[in-house]
């Protein structure tokens, strides 16, 4: 009985102890994770005292340079202290509760409404702490690591991330096929990478990754789960299908010239493997994806037929991969490597070596920067021979002479490329002293001094590829080597055009292409939460065109019903004007544009049907005036939708103007019996408004006429007139245009105005529309 009721006595005893020996491992273990104790800092130090402290125990144990088995546990906690020290909401939440979301890997004890969570603590409890596996720490991403560094890098190499935490028993298991494949693939250039859910939270939300264990890849910016079984062979054809499809051509005898005589066109050098493997090694295609940007890919399989004729033309010897690369000669490989197990470092440096073609083509200006660099320093100058030619067959014996010259060039200070004019005008514009028509070659040495454009450069010669050419550009050489102070002309280039740029449809095409393909595979794995966002994605889209298709319909079926007269003379709005211009104005001002060679296409030429554009005529002395008043005049009527306004400048189009108002002479003519004034009509047009129907290829013509009135006198009976009956004839003559008063030449532009807007103006048609850029001196 004594027995039993020690036995009743001691069992409660001994849970009390278990509890009370939990409950002070997890106080241990909270106090051993005090962010503050952690950066020996007090409580009430400031963020500029904790930096320092940080920055000075983080060079301390950082992995790399401390080889102490606890530097990377005390690395981490050093890190997440200081994340919680220099946040002031995590800080003050962690002073008042003394423990935060973010700081569970630390101490596992956590006060909730003031009880204690006995199933939390005991399975947060850190006993998995220290077993991370061989090499996780090496790869450990956080957040500001994976957006600044692997996001950037996933443009020139795929990454494979895993997801993983102390607690998840299922990552045991793959552990010996991840150290597997990691081994392997970070010798292929695959960049590895691993997210602990308990130490970043935040980036595992962020990938979208909400169980353990998970992997992923990331691609170009794209993250994209592996779905199958953790397997070696499938992870690696994992890694090999986020790889773009198009990276690398099949090459036989079939295509080989056509492949490699693409050089001029793409303006990259080709290169080809020999190997003997039926499919492209995931090496090869690695690499393509690295260097895509500067070369093109093709592979030869040397086990079949039809690549007979290849391996006899290069001699190729069927033992080893052998790789050739292709520049401007397809008949003969400018560089060659042969080896039974190709190393990535062998190839990185045979394809940084072989990056430029000898003679590249300027296409845009991340090539201009990389070929002619900004000046650094006096040993690493860089001098460009640019060649200004064209891609017209008769430049073609002169551009091949100039590639002859540059492949005898041995100077690594020597740079050659070229140009066509065509493509890069403002360039060509600025480096040609000569405006002469037709257009020649010519040869400029330049050196590039700052990331702005400022550029020292000398005209050599024109070129057309003569011995007399090539001995001038030898001479201008050999003086620069001796003195580069002979670079005596100065330019800020413009940025150049981006010759692909119009490949981006062709791009678009296929990236959606791969975009699909995912799609489909994440509807086939049911991964409806990582769906959720391009669901929402897609029919939002779907909603917002729809909307805008009906809108749009319903918007001109109103303007139909609106700009169709009503009755014989239309009907007028409250405010006197006719139905077209009595929408009220959506803006506070109007908007007046210049018309000039770049907005000409766009503001005439290429105008919507039923659109117009009302031009004012103007001068640089008159500007300011007439466009005041041009606005007052016009303000009524910009709430059309189918009016612009723009103007145009007499001093720089004056030739534009008489070749378009030959058309309108019947408007012009004052007097057709005085031959005298007609023949020395002064080309004086300030102050003439146009309306030009650029569809259907008309104009309708403003001439002002001089009445002294005040702007409210422009309303009175018996004005409305396409031309206003002048002053008594005698008068006008005598009086000279130039004497007009600037102000008054536009105070009956909005009776004119009401008469464009009814249709009832003279309309005055232009076979074709003058070409503004053609015709404009050079002023």
């Amino acid at each position: 009985n004594k027995t039993n009721k020690l036995q009743r006595m001691s069992l409660p005893f001994a849970v009390l102890v278990v509890l009370v020996a939990l409950l002070a491992g997890s106080l241990y273990a909270a106090a051993e994770a005090d962010p503050y104790k952690i950066l020996g800092v007090t409580r009430s130090a400031s963020q500029a005292e904790i930096k320092k402290v940080y920055k000075r125990l983080a060079k301390e144990w950082h992995p790399d340079k401390n080889k102490s088995p606890e530097a990377e546990d005390m690395f981490i906690k050093i890190t997440k202290s200081y994340e919680i020290l220099s946040s002031e909401e995590k800080r003050s939440t962690y002073d008042r509760y003394g423990q935060t979301d973010d700081t569970q890997p630390y101490g596992q004890y956590r006060h909730r409404h003031s009880h204690f969570d006995f199933d939390e603590a005991f399975f947060n409890f850190p006993f998995n702490k220290n077993s991370r596996d061989f090499a996780d720490g090496k790869y450990a991403l956080h957040f500001d690591q994976y957006v600044n560094n692997v996001v950037p890098g996933s443009f020139k190499r795929p990454y494979l991330v895993k997801i993983t935490s102390d607690w998840c028993f299922s990552c045991i298991h793959i552990e010996p096929v991840w150290k597997e494949v990691v081994q392997e693939m970070e010798t292929l250039g695959v960049g590895i990478g691993v997210v602990d859910v308990g130490y970043e939270r935040r980036l595992a939300n962020y990938l979208g990754a909400h169980r353990t264990p998970s992997i992923l890849g990331v691609i170009n910016g794209k993250v994209t789960f592996f779905h199958y079984a953790v397997a070696k062979e499938l992870l690696k054809q994992f890694v090999e299908d986020l790889l773009p499809q198009r990276l690398v051509e099949k090459v036989t005898d079939k295509n080989q010239l056509e492949f490699l005589n693409s050089w001029q066109e793409i303006n990259k050098p080709h290169v080809l493997l020999f190997d003997q493997v039926p499919a492209v090694p995931l090496l090869f295609k690695l690499t393509a994806f690295a260097y895509k940007d500067y070369l093109q890919f093709g592979y030869v399989d040397q086990g079949i037929s039809d690549t007979a004729d290849l391996l006899k033309q290069f001699n190729i010897n069927t033992y080893a991969p052998t790789m050739l690369v292709f520049k401007e000669n397809i008949d003969k490989p400018a560089d060659i490597i042969q080896a039974k197990g190709m190393k990535k470092q062998i190839i990185d440096e045979f394809m940084s070596n072989n990056k430029f073609l000898l003679v590249p083509r300027l296409v845009n200006q991340k090539l201009f920067d990389e070929l002619c660099p900004v000046k650094q320093f006096h040993r690493r100058r860089k001098y460009c021979v640019l060649l200004l030619t064209s891609d017209e067959e008769s430049f073609s014996p002169g551009n091949q002479a100039f590639l002859s010259f540059a492949s005898t060039n041995t100077r690594e200070v020597l740079r050659f490329a070229y140009v066509y004019q065509r493509h890069q005008q403002p360039l060509c514009d600025v480096l040609t002293q000569s405006k002469e028509t037709p257009w020649f070659s010519q040869v400029v040495i330049l050196e590039r001094r700052n990331a702005a454009g400022k550029t020292l450069y000398k005209p050599v010669t024109a070129w057309n590829g003569s011995e007399e050419d090539q001995q001038a550009l030898v001479d201008e050489l050999e003086r620069l080597h001796k003195d580069p102070s002979i670079l005596n002309y100065d330019a800020t280039l413009p940025e150049l055009n981006n010759e692909f740029a119009s490949m981006f449809i062709i791009r678009w095409v296929y990236s959606s292409y791969d975009y699909l393909t995912e799609v489909v595979d994440d509807i086939l794995h049911n991964n409806w939460r990582e769906m959720m966002p391009l669901v929402s994605l897609i029919f939002s889209a779907l909603f917002i065109l729809f909307g805008t298709v009906v809108i749009q319909a319903f918007s001109d079926s109103s303007e139909d019903k609106q700009t169709k007269p009503k009755g014989k003379d239309g009907l007028k709005a409250e405010n006197g004007s006719p139905g077209g211009a009595s929408r009220p104005p959506k803006k506070s001002f109007v908007e007046v544009t210049e018309l000039t060679d770049i907005t000409y296409t766009s503001n005439l030429v290429r105008l919507r049907p039923g659109h117009m554009n009302v031009v004012l005529v103007l001068t640089h002395a008159s500007k300011n005036i007439l466009l005041s008043k041009f606005a007052k005049e016009v303000y009524s009527f910009t709430g059309s939708v189918t009016l612009h306004f723009s103007f145009l400048n007499m001093d720089k189009h004056s030739e534009w103007m008489h070749s378009l108002l030959e058309y309108a002479q019947e408007a012009l003519r004052h007097d057709a019996h005085d031959d005298h004034q007609a023949a020395n009509r002064r080309a004086d047009y300030t102050g003439y408004v146009m309306a030009l129907n650029g569809h259907k290829k008309y104009l309708c013509l403003f001439r002002p006429v001089y009445t002294g009135e005040d702007a409210d006198a422009k309303s009175r009976p018996g004005s409305r007139d396409d031309h206003p009956p002048p002053p008594p004839r005698k008068s006008y003559r005598s009086r000279s245009v130039s004497t007009l008063q600037i102000h008054h030449k536009l105070d009956r532009l909005g009776l004119w105005m009401e008469r464009l807007m009814e249709g009832t103006l003279p309309r005055y048609y232009v076979p074709a529309w003058p070409g503004l850029d053609k015709i404009t001196p050079g002023k």
